[in-house]
């Protein structure tokens, strides 16, 4: 199975945010952490507003964050708002007819299977997992260096 563009960055927008809790990520640095447009991003965030894993902060300080606790929102529920399909095969789709097997093949029951094992494995993670490391996640995302910096001067 290979998923989406739009479901790895949707992901990756959300470790950004888990990453930077106490003040709102803006679009550009994100966009510019994952080399992706703005509108690109605008679109993703569309999908993750709307299922409740950010919000948004208007004015001069604005930006994103997180809706709710990275603890509280698992792999596999982003994976499910942003993917579009989960057809694994053309016998996936309802109402196709155009195997002679379809209704004795073992093959599509397999793959439900399959694709149910690897739901309940992203069901068992959650964004604060991937995002453990904030540290290094900060680092490599170069986010707020300035204040990292800052704090290492006067420590």
């Amino acid at each position: 199975m290979r998923l989406t563009q739009q479901t790895n960055y949707a992901v990756r927008t959300l470790i950004y945010c888990a990453a930077n809790p106490d003040k709102p990520s803006r679009v550009a640095d994100i966009a510019a952490s994952f080399e992706m447009s703005e509108t690109h991003l605008f679109k993703i965030l569309k999908v993750l507003v709307s299922n409740g894993f950010v919000r948004t902060l208007r004015g001069r300080n604005g930006g994103l964050m997180l809706a709710r606790p990275a603890e509280e929102i698992t792999v596999g529920a982003v994976v499910r708002a942003a993917e579009e399909s989960f057809l694994l095969a053309e016998c996936f789709e309802s109402g196709r007819k155009d195997c002679p097997l379809i209704t004795s093949c073992g093959f599509n029951g397999l793959l439900h299977e399959a694709l149910e094992a690897f739901m309940n494995v992203l069901d068992a993670h959650t964004i604060a997992e991937l995002a453990e490391d904030r540290g290094e996640i900060r680092f490599l995302l170069n986010i707020d260096p300035a204040a990292e910096g800052a704090a290492a001067r006067v420590s």
